[in-house]
């Protein structure tokens, strides 16, 4: 149990510090396009992605439990470990963004949707 927790808090890390430096989520969209767009820099594109996919979460995550894809008996530790994690994460993310110049930054992002493309289609179900 110890051991699942302390592989969830870590696997919740990694998650939120490619949040924090990607902005990723609805970011893989939202950030391209607020950039092309909107003329917005890269940072505060990352940013703004970060606060926009707080809503977009909370908006998917109701709409699955209605659609009763949100299992009732949750696993709350597997939740709260991913959770914990997530939150370190994604602070650890956003301030190495902050230190990055933009440049790099949109390498890091770009490699980063090459390579989930890749995951994607060669994943198969």
């Amino acid at each position: 149990m110890r051991r699942e927790i302390i592989i969830c808090v870590l696997i919740g890390a990694a998650a939120g510090m490619i949040g924090g430096l990607s902005g990723i989520g609805g970011g893989i969209f939202l950030v391209p396009l607020m950039i092309a767009l909107m003329a917005m820099a890269q940072h505060q594109a990352h940013g703004t992605s970060l606060a926009v996919v707080l809503f977009i979460g909370l908006a998917g995550a109701i709409t699955y439990a209605i659609y009763g894809h949100v299992p009732g008996n949750m696993d709350w530790v597997l939740i709260l470990g991913l959770a914990l994690g997530s939150l370190v994460g994604v602070v650890l993310g956003a301030r190495l963004m902050m230190r990055l110049p933009a440049r790099h930054l949109r390498w890091i992002f770009g490699l980063f949707l090459v390579l989930v493309g890749i995951r994607m289609v060669t994943l198969g179900t």
